[in-house]
């Protein structure tokens, strides 16, 4: 390709620019090492989650790669929200809002300081995504590496997750476990730093990242503790830099739509996170491609589920990890015509060449398309009237597809939780939460905890849960999440009323949601729907309110990409 762009030395490019030099001496800079091509190693490291705790060590690591091969490394973290310690509670709003951050942060501070490329680490979930889009917003050349996952912890001779934590404070609601078994789970549930184990958002998210070609094959599914990765970063180092040289292309001549496509198959393939849903279109918009759930939803019904993966399955990241990692996956959906082996990946080779010497499906952890968990992908899309414009359930693991009953509508999550814990809802009910949505609430709550408690409770698919707020890609059951357009802005999901009556059908061939009230009484409340009252909120959540649009496009806060090589001289 040998079209070596240079950025950095714009900075000190003229005669008014020569003071640069200045900072760059006052950090300890030969004259040799300015005139070296600058990468970003960007990184949402830190201690606010065993996702984030292992990350900087990683980036020593990239760092020591990039100078081995010729480059400067410049350490820059961002801001990262854990998830887990904002379940439950009002700093949920900040979790989706964290990866607007996160992408605005990589932005600027490479278009701020011109530097030549950029490699992103990233844990949790939100992490994942934002640096993904930060890369395609700056286009230069790059590369996004996940920080693995936690292994696994043992109780009982079991495998465990947090998972399993958050769904004893159900069974215990219940009557069904103790005190000490909670102690239990939460002393041993995350033994080790990393994100969390099972093929919840983050995984999710880092298979995607392969899928999509930005990450290199065979990384992302190897335990954050494994010493393995330390020789694969500093080898990624190595790759940037080749990059930047031109012999590799850059992030938007990765992902084009073909590459979209394989990374809803994925998703599909291992019943991964429904978040996966709001996070490609997110993606593909930093790209210019128009790309919406209805996009990934017809790729989800054409793909079989081959992953026996929790939360719907059985096995965790390690497992997948131990049987030859993501491209045992991608190569199986390659033979299969599933995914796009043409697509272009990171190292300028095909994914078809990246994934050539991966091994078969155990036909365990993973099984071979020949003989799939299930003929659809594990996320559907819903639609009806009373979500136009699409809702997302995962169905792998799901006992029955169908559901039908009375609506019991909550405005907001926190009446929904405490109605919970107090085992205040039938069985058969549709349990209505709303105003969680981007605008509405801001910051679209994920709902893990309500999940968790009525699974803990027994009745995970004894009633459905409906919201335009999110779901953890931990949630199981029959959890309908994303609801668009959201209540907050005059979507059905606003009219319902308790007692109304829902039916879902969640089965391929239907897909669909309803609620059963003829028109003319639908259009009656409509019209005696209050004028929105978004209440003055100061700070991020009121900037992020202003601007956000729909889940069903990603959620996204700018109007898309565009051009950035003008920033170089």
């Amino acid at each position: 390709m040998s079209r070596q762009r240079r950025r950095f030395p714009t900075i000190y490019s003229t005669l008014m620019r020569e003071n640069s030099k200045a900072f760059l001496k006052g950090m300890g800079l030969t004259d040799e090492e300015i005139e070296r091509p600058h990468i970003a190693v960007v990184h949402t490291g830190g201690d606010m989650s065993p996702c984030n705790m292992n990350l900087r060590d990683q980036a020593q690591h990239i760092k020591t790669g990039i100078y081995g091969a010729g480059g400067f490394p410049h350490e820059t973290p961002v801001v990262s929200v854990s998830d887990g310690l904002t379940m439950a509670h009002p700093g949920m709003r900040f979790s989706l809002v964290s990866r607007e951050l996160i992408a605005d942060s990589l932005e600027t501070t490479m278009r701020a300081h011109c530097f030549d490329g950029v490699i992103a680490i990233g844990g949790c979930d939100k992490n994942l995504p934002g640096l993904m889009m930060g890369m395609l917003r700056v286009n230069a050349p790059g590369a996004f590496v996940f920080g693995g996952a936690a292994m696994p912890g043992r109780v009982g001779g079991k495998d465990v997750t947090v998972l399993d934590a958050f769904e004893t404070v159900g069974r215990m609601i219940a009557g069904d476990a103790t005190r000490d078994e909670l102690e239990d789970f939460q002393c041993r549930s995350i033994p080790t730093a990393g994100s969390c184990a099972g093929q919840f958002t983050a995984n999710t998210m880092a298979m995607v990242a392969e899928a999509l070609g930005l990450s290199p094959v065979g990384l992302s599914m190897m335990p954050a503790v494994y010493t393995d990765r330390q020789g694969r970063l500093r080898q990624i180092g190595k790759l940037v830099m080749s990059a930047i040289a031109g012999d590799t292309p850059l992030p938007r001549e990765i992902v084009t739509r073909t590459a979209l496509e394989n990374a809803c198959a994925l998703v599909a393939a291992t019943g991964g996170s429904t978040n996966a849903a709001l996070h490609i279109p997110a993606i593909a918009h930093e790209a210019g491609i128009d790309f919406g759930l209805d996009d990934a939803a017809r790729v989800f019904a054409r793909t079989p589920l081959i992953g026996n993966l929790s939360p719907g399955g059985r096995y965790l990241a390690r497992d997948v990890y131990e049987i030859g990692g993501t491209g045992v996956i991608i190569a199986e959906l390659i033979r299969s015509g599933h995914i796009d082996g043409s697509a272009l990946t990171l190292t300028g080779r095909t994914l078809e060449e990246e994934v050539s010497g991966s091994a078969a499906p155990d036909g365990e952890v993973v099984r071979g398309t020949d003989n799939a968990i299930a003929p659809n992908g594990g996320v559907i899309v819903l639609k009806g009237n009373l979500c136009p414009e699409g809702s997302l359930i995962k169905v792998a693991g799901l006992k029955k597809l169908r559901h039908r009953g009375p609506a019991r509508v909550f405005d907001g999550e926190d009446a929904c939780q405490s109605a919970i814990e107090n085992r205040n809802y039938e069985r058969r009910d549709v349990i209505v939460v709303r105003n969680e949505g981007p605008k509405g609430s801001p910051g679209m709550k994920e709902m893990l905890g309500i999940t968790a408690l009525l699974y803990g409770q027994g009745m995970g698919e004894e009633v459905a849960l409906l919201t335009d707020g999110r779901f953890s890609g931990a949630s199981r059951g029959l959890c309908i999440g994303y609801a668009c357009p959201e209540a907050a802005i005059g979507g059905p999901i606003a009219l319902v009323r308790d007692g109304d009556m829902i039916t879902i059908d969640a089965s391929p061939d239907a897909a669909s949601i309803t609620l059963e009230v003829d028109e003319e009484t639908l259009e009656r409340r409509r019209a005696e729907l209050p004028e929105p009252d978004f209440r003055r909120l100061g700070g991020v959540l009121e900037k992020y309110a202003a601007v956000v649009g729909g889940a069903n496009r990603g959620a996204v806060t700018h109007s898309g990409a565009v051009d950035t090589s003008g920033d170089i001289d």
